[in-house]
């Protein structure tokens, strides 16, 4: 009876529904942004892949590592080598540098990073796609086509200012699935001596496998020249993106919340509406037998089926329109990832606003008295 009397409140009913959908589809496409900035976070992470820091220091940026202290590091145990017998361990200096964009012009920073020899054993996922890797004991650097797409100065011949003196691009080049954030490299040496610094921020380090991780922090308590501490690349990154991920959860989940309340009002203004109009129906059910138990169970559920084909809608919409659409909130470019879970999320939310907003009209149609049928009829 409550689904065939549908048509009879289309417009209450399509209220609900457009409230729900709303609702639904700004917390997906919200969490979408979460979901895509950890993909990009966490795209070329490797579980054979360790990066060591100074003591306390909470990430790269923080952390301190002497020359004669990194010198140290490739002789550790656990660490792979390559073809030619090399430790794969390489000491990052990171530099800020600004460049300005070529559309708008506006000026941004983002760091430079002088790295070690290794640095193409260690990353494999680098691949160049115009030019040459840079040379050690050069003003060279390479950058990725992000890099020399959006900004000025960075495809292969240009020439860039650093420090007073001309850096030469020698090599644009792709990093997997880091495509939206710009990456530059150049020597490490060479930065380090340009910049007036002594000491590297981190040093990674190629495992034989995972499972020799431990072996490597083993082996750097038990030397107590070495002030610094190893961590999964996967451990850091997540750390690193923890309070990105907790600012885009939090404003997701605070818009939302406040759009499903007002969906939940909404809805719940609707039932009571729908349920009047029924009156008559509902006190005859009374009449002929049915308890009230029915009536609170069948009204609920045309609620929550209401809200279910807004969550659909809603889900589809986000999908439609947001999935893989580029944003760069925190000056650093993603694309927005709505994920199967994320729909599955806001069908749950959805179904949650329908129980909570049939509850009142429910119990409002379980008390209708019968001689509203009888004076009816």
């Amino acid at each position: 009876m409550s689904l065939l009397g549908i048509p009879q409140s289309l417009g209450l009913v399509c209220t609900t529904i457009i409230g729900v959908t709303c609702a639904v589809g700004v917390l997906v496409s919200m969490l979408a942004m979460g979901v895509g900035a950890r993909r990009e976070a966490l795209g070329n992470v490797r579980p054979d892949r360790a990066v060591l820091l100074s003591q306390g220091a909470l990430s790269p940026g923080q952390s301190d590592i002497p020359q004669d202290m990194a010198a140290l590091i490739p002789d550790l145990p656990g660490i792979r080598r390559d073809g030619k017998g090399n430790p794969i361990a390489v000491p990052e200096a990171l530099v800020f540098m600004r460049a300005r964009e070529k559309v708008t012009g506006r000026a941004f920073g983002f760091p430079m990073v002088g790295a070690g020899p290794e640095l193409t054993a260690y990353t494999s996922e680098l691949h160049l796609t115009s030019g040459r890797m840079f040379r050690r004991g050069l003003r060279e650097l390479i950058a990725n086509n992000y890099c020399a797409q959006i900004y000025e100065n960075f495809a292969v011949g240009d020439t860039r200012v650093i420090q007073g003196r001309d850096w030469r691009v020698v090599g644009n080049f792709n990093l997997g699935r880091s495509g939206d954030v710009c990456v530059v490299y150049a020597d490490a040496d060479t930065v380090l001596s340009a910049f007036g610094r002594g000491s590297f921020n981190e040093v990674n380090v190629m495992l034989q496998s995972p499972s020799t991780f431990d072996e490597l922090t083993s082996a750097i308590k038990a030397n107590p020249q070495l002030q610094i501490r190893a961590e999964s690349e996967a451990d850091l990154a997540k750390q690193n993106f923890g309070p990105v991920n907790g600012i885009l959860n939090f404003v997701s989940y605070f818009v939302a919340t406040i759009m499903a309340l007002a969906a939940t009002i909404g809805a719940a203004n609707s039932l009571y509406a729908v349920v009047d109009s029924r009156r008559r129906e509902l006190a005859m059910l009374r009449a002929v037998g049915f308890g009230g138990a029915p009536v609170v169970a069948a009204t609920l559920l045309e609620a929550m089926l209401v809200a279910l084909s807004g969550a659909v809608l809603g889900a589809a919409l986000a999908w439609l329109f947001f999935d893989n659409r580029a944003a760069s909130p925190f000056g650093f470019q993603f694309h927005l990832a709505v994920t199967p879970s994320l729909a599955l999320l806001g069908i749950v939310w959805a179904l949650g606003i329908g129980l909570i907003a049939g509850v009142m009209p429910a119990f409002r149609a379980a008390r209708v008295p019968v001689t509203a049928a009888l004076r009816a009829a």
